[in-house]
């Protein structure tokens, strides 16, 4: 997302409602921080290339709130405290992508690239999400072929058929039934908010500002509609559709929208006559160059040793575009992989991230997914969305319909998906690129329009995934930082050009 999106993409490169014995309700969900928060026991952190002020604890947490005196489980989080005390405002929570991905290195990496202001103003927190990282970690102990991009981001069959994808999202949530124990049926998105809020409680923080990326802004905005009263400052940044009804599904479809975005820039820079990497004399021929190779690429795959899969076919060629429009940075990597294809070539296989961590992303991802919301079981449904998908969107090829193992998936999700509103204080940022792959400017409009007047929302002239101090703009990234770091914010919607 993956986003399965983001987390997955570069590890590859990786209904029943239960009767809640407390209500999950942002009064009884809060009480945490109100009583003496524990006493942490900070240490050095694991791993190399850390800022060396950088420092982690942890807490236990309920597996499953709706049994808060049951089984427990860890979650790791770390921090770098304000640069100035004088100034310091109070704890910014760097929020993942994902889902399956974590933050807990990211006050020593991205949160660095923050102005100093900013740095000046708040203890910079990360963190690893239940089964993820250093918390309590969780695996399905998948087949080594099901952990390939296009397994995980399901193709269906050149001829639109989803019959295989079937059996495999059969084969891929029965291997997180048999090994992902417990825990792989209380990772959700409304969990990760609500073990934020013990984050905040064991820090000893009244509220917490957030920079929540992809994902996380879905994750942010589920924190605002749960505990409103403890949100301060909080940025999403490459925003996801709120749908509560479909959730994740609707991210998945919007790979078809954000691959049109995208595709016109990777032409036109494909296209220039100083392009070392030109592929064709103007962007509409560079487009019917791609699809006519892929579609050949389907007839008669190249074999690709060291690959997962072993071949390069047409789906290798859709999913390396997609992860390509990520950053512009990444277009010559996908036309080189163009230029040797059409002489019936490869370049040298990717390297894949070592398996515990890629079958841990994959078990995170997977049971946020088909945790938060339940997915259709129908194969013929699924196909005529497919084949509605495929006509209009011949990049994508309905893979953004498809079923993925959710379809399988064999535990109802134990709530309903919060519903994000604009009821609640107006604390929220709101920034997006005009053109990106994973989060389209259509799905942040969606929930710029359910937050209502709870945000602003920035919107950046720019290409890719990720705005803030990314992909976007010094416009954007001025009128963010200026945010942060003293709460002025826009008074109504902007675009930086």
């Amino acid at each position: 997302m993956t986003k399965i999106k983001r987390n997955a993409a570069l590890l590859a490169a990786s209904a029943a409602l239960l009767s809640l014995a407390v209500p999950l309700t942002t009064a009884s969900a809060s009480t945490a921080g109100d009583a003496r928060p524990p006493s942490l026991d900070w240490a050095k952190c694991e791993g190399t290339g850390l800022d060396p002020r950088q420092e982690c604890a942890s807490i236990e947490v309920p597996m499953d709130y709706a049994d808060p005196h049951g089984k427990k489980i860890t979650l790791a989080f770390s921090r770098i405290p304000a640069e100035n005390p004088k100034t310091r405002r109070g704890a910014l929570f760097m929020i993942p992508g994902g889902p399956g991905g974590g933050s807990l290195d990211q006050p020593s990496g991205k949160g660095q690239k923050l102005p100093q202001e900013v740095r000046d103003t708040y203890d910079l927190i990360g963190f690893d999400p239940r089964g993820y990282g250093r918390s309590t970690p969780v695996s399905c102990g998948m087949e080594q072929g099901d952990l390939a991009r296009t397994k995980l981001l399901p193709w269906p069959a050149p001829d639109g058929s989803v019959t295989q994808n079937m059996a495999t999202a059969r084969r891929m949530s029965e291997a997180c039934a048999r090994n992902g124990g417990q825990l792989i049926r209380h990772i959700s998105t409304a969990n990760e908010a609500r073990d934020l809020d013990r984050i905040r409680a064991a820090l000893g923080e009244r509220k917490i500002s957030a920079w929540g990326v992809s994902y996380g802004t879905y994750v942010g905005a589920v924190y605002n509609e749960l505990f409103p009263h403890r949100t301060d400052r909080f940025v999403l940044d490459s925003n996801d559709n709120p749908d509560h009804e479909r959730v994740e599904r609707a991210w998945l479809a919007a790979y078809e929208v954000g691959a049109e975005d995208n595709f016109p820039e990777f032409a036109k820079w494909a296209s220039r006559p100083d392009n070392p990497q030109r592929l064709a004399g103007t962007p509409a021929e560079v487009r019917r160059l791609f699809l006519r190779l892929a579609a050949r690429l389907d007839r008669a795959p190249l074999p690709w040793p060291g690959a997962n899969p072993e071949e390069l076919n047409g789906d290798v060629l859709r999913q390396t575009m997609l992860d390509s429009f990520y950053d512009p940075d990444n277009y010559p990597a996908l036309a080189k992989l163009i230029l040797a294809a059409q002489q019936g070539t490869v370049p040298p296989a990717p390297q894949a991230p070592p398996e515990p961590a890629l079958q841990n992303v994959t078990a995170v991802s997977a049971a946020t997914l088909c945790n938060d919301v339940a997915w259709p079981r129908s194969a013929a449904g699924y196909e005529k969305e497919v084949a509605e998908s495929r006509a209009k969107f011949p990049l994508t090829a309905g893979m953004p319909r498809n079923a993925s193992m959710c379809a399988a998936w064999p535990y109802p999700p134990a709530e309903p998906a919060v519903r994000i509103t604009d009821r609640g204080p107006s604390t929220v940022l709101m920034v997006q690129n005009r053109r990106d792959v994973a989060t389209p400017l259509s799905g942040a409009r969606k929930l710029r329009e359910a937050l209502g007047r709870r945000t602003v929302m920035v919107t950046v002239n720019s290409t890719g995934h990720d705005a803030y101090l990314a992909n976007g703009n010094a416009c954007g990234d001025r009128t963010v930082s200026r945010f942060l770091a003293t709460g002025k914010r826009p008074r109504r919607d902007v675009v930086c050009g």
